[in-house]
């Protein structure tokens, strides 16, 4: 019997049932993100307190899944050693595990910002916001379908797309600015509005940064560096 052998197919197996778990973690802290997002948007629409709570409590299962997911990886890469693209997977891995961590504070940010709207206050520009969300979550759930399935091409479009969600939040500044100058009896709603949007804004960008992340995991090159709605002269603007 060659033991080299049989060692070597058991490390081989081995690494593969590892990859494969992380894989259904990332599957599952996504779902929780992507959850996240569809409820605080509910409790804005409902003006639902109740569910709000939950969105900020639930954020502590994402927050640990994260931690696992990152323990999961770091052992497996002192463990098995892996190369080439088994240690591009694996860092991808490491590296989304965080981004999406990042998505489910956004959407518990959104969540907080129930308690303090006034929902009796008619602001015409906050009715966009169901459907910024909309392309936003979408975004995350095809990033996270490309990560599955490997697919770059399913990745480099995730990218392109995010443009939309740009468009939205610029619209959607604009004109809650101009309401809030008309309506200077709305402008504390309205900052709460927008900073709202600027969290859908940023689940886009962290869509995005999957999207990178998993096109080089599968192709080994990177996508390059796209056009982003930021704007440092926005004073919403943040790197985070």
């Amino acid at each position: 019997m060659n033991t080299t052998n049989n060692s070597t197919e058991h490390t081989v197996k081995a690494f593969d049932s590892d990859i494969s778990e992380m894989r259904g973690l990332i599957a599952e802290i996504g779902g929780r993100a992507e959850k996240s997002i569809s409820l605080a948007m509910k409790a804005l629409a409902d003006n639902d307190y109740d569910l709000a709570r939950e969105v900020v409590k639930n954020d502590k299962q994402i927050d640990a899944l994260e931690e696992k997911i990152d323990r999961m990886v770091i052992q497996t890469i002192a463990l098995r050693a892996p190369m080439a693209d088994d240690l591009r997977e694996l860092v991808a891995t490491l590296k989304i595990s965080g981004v999406v961590e990042r998505i489910g504070d956004y959407a518990k940010n959104i969540a907080k910002r129930v308690a303090v709207i006034d929902n009796n206050l008619h602001i015409e520009p906050a009715s966009l916001l169901p459907a910024m969300a909309q392309a936003a979550s979408q975004l995350v759930d095809d990033a996270l379908t490309a990560y599955a399935t490997r697919d770059a091409d399913l990745a480099d479009q995730v990218c392109e797309r995010d443009r939309v969600v740009d468009d939205f939040y610029n619209t959607i500044f604009r004109s809650l600015v101009t309401h809030m100058v008309d309506n200077p009896k709305h402008i504390g709603a309205g900052a709460h509005f927008l900073f709202i949007a600027k969290n859908l804004e940023r689940i886009g960008d962290h869509a995005t940064n999957v999207a990178e992340m998993v096109y080089f995991a599968v192709t080994g090159e990177n996508i390059g560096e796209r056009e982003r709605g930021d704007n440092p002269s926005d004073p919403l603007y943040s790197e985070d």
